[in-house]
């Protein structure tokens, strides 16, 4: 998912997409862990995922702020 995209999303929207990447990498990490892990660089998609959804979470809080 790309930041210009992530941005448009509301606050809502972006927790929403939080919960569901965490849910994902928890899925991930266990095919990892049983060896049925098809693709391991999804992974490292969806922690960089992760971080841009929280960048762009903390972005709106101190925009708020001001």
């Amino acid at each position: 998912m790309k930041a210009n995209e992530i941005r448009e999303l509301s606050p809502a929207e972006l927790n929403e997409k939080l919960a569901s990447l965490k849910s994902e990498l928890f899925n991930l990490r266990f095919q990892l862990a049983v060896n049925q892990l098809d693709n391991p660089m999804r992974i490292a998609a969806v922690k960089r995922d992760i971080a841009r959804v929280k960048t762009v979470i903390r972005a709106n809080e101190l925009k708020s702020e001001q």
